[in-house]
């Protein structure tokens, strides 16, 4: 190389030194750059380009305090997940408080990542879903065109208003028109949900739940939440013993998993007003919100089936998983 050439690369090289240390360090448009060193916006784009090219300008991640990426991709590798969220909690942290992290998380994630098309269907009874929406902010521009719910929202009274206030809370913070199922969860036999089914009413929600985008469910150990065994939509403490004995280790929506995943089929499962299983893992986003160490074997069961996309927990239970 000619002593010309090497003067000229030594000159290249000081300019896209200086013009990255400009633009990356003291925050100067590029126009102005241009400006001030009498070249052209187009030659500073390219030599900005060029020092990341050449090395002068390397890209380092630095993880955000309480963000656990490594652990979430561990996690969408092991079990085959689009996404799994992570939310930080105190190592004495009690179950409310786990709840409360798990559905500020869920609110901040679900913020970000609603397209405004989505047609999101909703879990009418999860304590955590809960927790997500009364965490979450009004979204303008709106972040749905319709919520749904996903299985029966009637109950008792003083539980029916925990299912109402998710579906209307939820639709009134992302500009979206609320669709209720006014029918129980559980109902006697499978006559009667074979005769509410083919109600007009029905019908209707039947078709908003074959058109979903998006499902934000809670993943549901055996033993009920407080508010789902006062609501009227629980399982008896004998049926359950005898889901147990069958191999069930959790739900969602309503649907009795195994710890490998499949659906426990039978007379309970014929009992239940809720989106049919074939329905529901035709939505292309079921993302699930769950954690502490009740709902491990639960989870680790929607996880083997396939049951959801997205996993939002709390550290604790992503390790134990």
């Amino acid at each position: 190389m000619s002593p010309t050439s090497i003067r000229h690369a030594d000159g290249q090289t000081r300019l896209m030194t200086k013009i990255a240390r400009m633009y990356h360090e003291r925050g100067i448009r590029q126009a102005t750059i241009a400006a001030t060193l009498s070249i052209s916006q187009a030659k500073v784009s390219r030599l900005l380009k060029r020092a990341e090219q050449v090395g002068i300008v390397r890209t380092i991640v630095t993880a955000a305090p309480d963000v656990y990426g490594e652990l979430e991709d561990e996690l969408e590798t092991r079990f085959g997940l689009k996404e799994a969220v992570i939310v930080d909690v105190d190592p004495d942290a009690d179950e409310a408080e786990v709840l409360a992290s798990i559905g500020a998380g869920a609110a901040g994630y679900l913020e970000a990542s609603f397209s405004g098309n989505d047609r999101i269907g909703v879990s009418s009874w999860s304590q955590t879903v809960l927790a997500m929406v009364e965490r979450m902010r009004p979204l303008n521009p709106r972040g749905a065109t319709e919520v749904v719910q996903l299985l029966g929202g009637l109950g008792t009274p003083d539980a029916q208003s925990h299912s109402n206030r998710i579906l209307g809370e939820l639709a009134r913070m992302i500009g979206a028109d609320p669709v209720y199922v006014s029918v129980p969860g559980v109902v006697a036999d499978a006559h009667t949900r074979d005769s509410l089914l083919r109600d007009g009413s029905m019908q209707e929600v039947t078709r908003h739940w074959r058109e979903l985008t998006v499902a934000i469910m809670g993943i549901g150990s055996i033993e009920p939440s407080d508010v789902l065994e006062t609501s009227g939509n629980a399982f008896s403490a004998d049926e359950r013993t005898h889901l147990i004995e069958a191999g069930a280790v959790g739900d969602i929506c309503h649907r009795i998993f195994r710890a490998d995943g499949s659906l426990v089929e039978g007379d309970l499962d014929d009992r239940i007003i809720a989106i049919p299983t074939d329905d529901l893992l035709r939505i292309p986003r079921r993302v699930g919100l769950a954690g502490g160490p009740r709902k491990v074997d639960a989870i680790r069961g929607a996880l083997q089936g396939d049951w959801i996309t997205t996993l939002i927990t709390d550290v604790r239970t992503a390790e134990a998983l």
